[in-house]
């Protein structure tokens, strides 16, 4: 990345680490149940993935398209739906694996949508955590980390549709968004 990356704030293997700890908790709460993961795109394709892989309870992926922001380093607050769920939730046991949880508008608005398909259960499960941005109220069941509120990058997240692949989380210097150096 050069001198487009800032700094790294959650490295790889603090990711990977958190991944499996909550994929314990997890693997404990829906023992015998019938999990159905929801990933949101694109951000949640990485965490996901590495949730997936250390859950050990039997369960179906599926994903949404949700969005509230453009090309830019904000939310707009009005959600679209791009993508939605193949499966039929009612009845089924419903975790929402989100990358971050911003101001929350979107997750919460996901979260009344879910509920509102008659499912047993809908929980969240997000890697990041912006409590200072929080806007509206939202329970989040697993929480990998909490981060202050700067605009981050990688390990799913992008800065126009760039920097998803980057296997840590970090901020992008002033420069590449058109702040100052």
């Amino acid at each position: 990345m050069g001198r487009d990356l800032e700094r790294v704030l959650i490295s790889e293997d603090e990711l990977q680490a958190k991944i499996k700890e909550l994929a314990g908790k997890i693997d404990a709460d829906y023992a015998g149940k019938d999990l159905l993961i929801v990933g949101v795109l694109k951000g949640a394709v990485m965490v996901m993935a590495d949730l997936a892989r250390a859950l050990s309870v039997p369960l179906e992926m599926d994903w949404m398209a949700v969005s509230s922001y453009g090309a830019g380093t904000r939310s707009s607050g009005v959600v679209r739906v791009l993508k939605d769920l193949d499966t039929d939730i009612a009845g089924r046991h419903v975790l929402v694996v989100e990358d971050i949880i911003d101001s929350g508008l979107t997750l919460s608005w996901l979260v009344h949508n879910l509920k509102s398909r008659d499912p047993a259960s809908v929980e969240v499960c997000a890697a990041l955590r912006k409590p200072d941005a929080n806007k509206v109220p939202i329970e989040v069941k697993y929480i990998g980390f909490d981060i202050p509120n700067e605009f981050v990058i990688g390990y799913g997240l992008d800065y126009a549709e760039r920097y998803r692949n980057l296997p840590f989380i970090g901020t992008l210097a002033p420069h590449v968004y058109g702040g100052t150096e």
